[in-house]
């Protein structure tokens, strides 16, 4: 044991349920980087937790017609069990409305307040008149000067990521009545970031550079050269945690002040738990220790700007190492929303596909967003579940078990380091090089590097088993066979082991199909997977294959989301000028039968329809073709406006005007009863 790690995932907003960006961008890496350091054998503490406090929830209680508490309750278990069902191996999930986690956060502002680290004054900040309150960031919204996005929030553009104050917005406006907002003074504590820059941030940034990734180095970089300014770490609001100071009634610790310090409550609970009080200190306080923040790009400045400074102010903790973050994944070429329900929400994935865990935790690692925004589809799910993991770890495993059971009855075959060919020794060497090749990767938190090295023994196992085709070999060498085969049982072992933090479901079910008991990282190479004499068990399918009308049920649950965003968002033509009653009264409308229907030479637009009106039969000429078959339109009804003047159109004469409305698509649908009637029959 050479190392302490303490490992934080972003605590996640409890308004709403975890989906496959927050997945990609924070859970799963730092999955498989704990997984891997566990199999390692280092001391390793991943924590994590509900972010109960800030704006969002309040928002969410506001629509939802409930209190904030229930909101949180509400989503705090929805997001505790689906972690939990997906294999997210916390060591402990708190949350920020925890006693422990309340009493840290004011003991942290009480200690920075006493050293004088805060500056109190007051000024001028946006409030709602009509609601009588004043407004946090996130009741904010209004232009992006960025990327002139109209909907951004005060603290930040979810269009293009840009962090902002609520100062920056064009156009601001209340998000609880409307309005625009007017300034009116009030008191605040700030963190002066401008002389933490001067005193340690310029400087202790600047050693990150090439340690941490580009874009979170690049960012930092970018807000340091624009000057940091204090920072508002106090709102006047009444959810969160009670401002611990004279002044600060009605007012609650800003949640980026108070969000943070929750990995630090996290930990303080979990060894109070196993009754070592103490316990946290040598996570938060060692200087031997490595503090590794696993965030989305969008919480880079508070991970690495701001959490650093109060840190360094409060003065007794250690700071953060590495700071992994990703970048953006999108759905389906779409950026993710949660307000317009554009996700793939993990609780639902977990109840329509129960058993696959692994397969969106590969997926989503495959093609992970680490240096760019990527994007997520079901297709490429599907393509790697069917193209990789079953027919090529799937198989793999598959056939290697059989055949053992069926030539040995499970046993392992013999094999002497002399029997080994060439051949034999590539993939025994290539098997012992896997853990240091892939462990590389994974130390430098190059995530989808480390995975195809991991699938990389599999593919090479497969080919391996393919060209020696002991199911043929054993027809005329049994000898060889059995070297064969123990080779690519000892491959099937090491899987069992270098899968574990990428495919940790897979893997359990692996070691137990194979009798392995416990193995470490070091094993793979140290000495055989399996020992002479071992006994296998019964071949088990790991995967098996995703049919298409599976994933089409998962595309036609988005098609019908888009379809639902586009009808809520549609905006109607405006009214035209009033008319008189009378004027009203000269339409003749009436339900028509089409009866023929056939396109207008040369036009792409035009139909030529023959109608019953019930009066007579006539022809109208209407420019539908792009959204109408000729043929689906025969025996359907439509209105017709029946006394409109004839016009020649591309040398028919059309005799009325059949009624259509156009959808949020813009989609023409047409207009008629929703059961038969006489033709004829008048629309009023």
């Amino acid at each position: 044991m050479s190392k302490r790690y303490t490992v934080t995932s972003a605590l996640p907003y409890a308004n709403g349920p975890v989906h496959i960006g927050h997945l990609a961008g924070v859970y799963i890496p730092a999955d498989i980087y704990t997984r891997y350091k566990r199999l390692q054998d280092e001391e390793v503490l991943h924590i994590c937790g509900s972010d109960e406090h800030g704006v969002a929830i309040t928002l969410r209680a506001k629509k939802d017609g409930v209190s904030p508490q229930e909101v949180v309750n509400r989503y705090h278990e929805l997001i505790k069990d689906s972690f939990e069902k997906f294999g997210i191996s916390f060591d402990h999930y708190s949350r920020t409305s925890s006693d422990v986690h309340r009493e840290t956060a004011q003991s942290f502002f009480q200690d920075m307040d006493k050293k004088g680290e805060f500056v109190v004054q007051s000024s001028e900040q946006y409030f709602d008149e009509q609601e009588q309150q004043f407004l946090a960031d996130r009741y904010i919204m209004g232009t992006c000067p960025n990327c002139s996005f109209e909907e951004a929030y005060g603290d930040q553009c979810e269009n293009c990521g840009t962090s902002l104050s609520p100062e920056d917005l064009k156009n601001p406006k209340s998000r609880l009545s409307g309005n625009a907002p007017i300034k009116k003074e009030t008191k605040h504590w700030y963190l002066p970031l401008d002389k933490y820059q001067e005193t340690f941030l310029n400087q202790w940034i600047e050693t990150k550079k090439g340690i941490w990734r580009p874009n979170v180095f690049g960012q930092c970089k970018s807000w340091l050269d624009q000057g940091l300014a204090p920072r508002a770490i106090t709102r006047d609001l009444d959810w969160g945690i009670p401002v611990p100071a004279a002044g600060g009634e009605g007012k609650v610790l800003y949640v980026w002040f108070d969000a943070p310090i929750g990995y630090v409550s996290a930990t303080k609970e979990y060894f109070e738990k196993k009754g070592n009080p103490d316990g946290w200190k040598s996570y938060w306080q060692d200087e031997e220790s490595e503090l590794i923040h696993f965030i989305g790009k969008d919480n880079i400045v508070f991970h690495c700007i701001i959490f650093p400074a109060i840190l360094k102010a409060h003065g007794d903790y250690i700071l953060p190492t590495h700071v992994p973050s990703n970048e953006f994944l999108n759905l389906e070429g779409n950026k993710i929303s949660t307000s317009r329900n554009w996700a793939v929400w993990l609780h639902e994935y977990l109840e329509e596909f129960p058993d696959k865990q692994d397969v969106l935790r590969y997926a989503l690692a495959a093609n992970a967003p680490e240096a760019k925004d990527n994007d997520f589809t079901w297709k490429d799910f599907q393509t790697r579940n069917n193209s990789e993991l079953v027919a090529i770890f799937g198989n793999f495993i598959n056939r290697v078990v059989v055949l053992t059971n069926k030539y040995y009855d499970g046993n392992l075959p013999p094999c002497e380091l002399s029997d080994l060919t060439d051949e034999d020794n590539d993939m025994v060497r290539f098997l012992m090089e896997r853990p240091e090749v892939i462990g590389a990767s994974l130390d430098k938190f190059k995530f989808r590097d480390a995975l195809n090295e991991m699938m990389g023994l599999a593919r090479a196992g497969n080919k391996y088993l393919a060209d020696q085709e002991p199911w043929k070999l054993i027809k005329t060498d049994a000898k060889r066979t059995e070297v064969v085969m123990h080779v690519a049982l000892q491959v099937a072992g090491a899987l069992a082991v270098v899968a574990e933090p990428f495919l940790p479901f897979t893997a359990a079910k692996l070691r137990k199909m194979l009798n392995m008991g416990e193995i470490k990282w070091a094993d793979v190479k140290a000495a055989p997977m399996l020992p002479k004499g071992h006994q296998i068990g019964k071949a088990e399918l790991l995967f098996d294959k995703i049919e298409d009308d599976v994933i089409q049920a998962q595309m036609d649950k988005l098609a019908a989301t888009k379809e639902a965003n586009a009808l809520e968002s549609a905006e109607a033509i405006p009214a035209k000028e009033n008319i008189e009653f009378d004027d009203f009264t000269k339409l003749d409308l009436r339900v028509a039968t089409v009866l023929e229907a056939e396109k207008v030479p040369k036009t792409s637009k035009l139909l030529k329809i023959k109608v019953d009106t019930g009066v007579d039969q006539r022809t109208v000429v209407s420019g539908i073709a792009e959204f109408f078959e000729p043929a689906a339109l025969i025996g359907k009804q439509v209105v017709v406006v029946l006394n409109l003047a004839p016009r020649k159109i591309r040398g028919v004469e059309s005799q009325g005007m059949i009624l259509m409305a156009e959808d949020a698509n813009g989609a023409l649908v047409a207009i008629g009863p929703e059961g038969q009637v006489k033709p004829g029959s008048s629309v009023s």
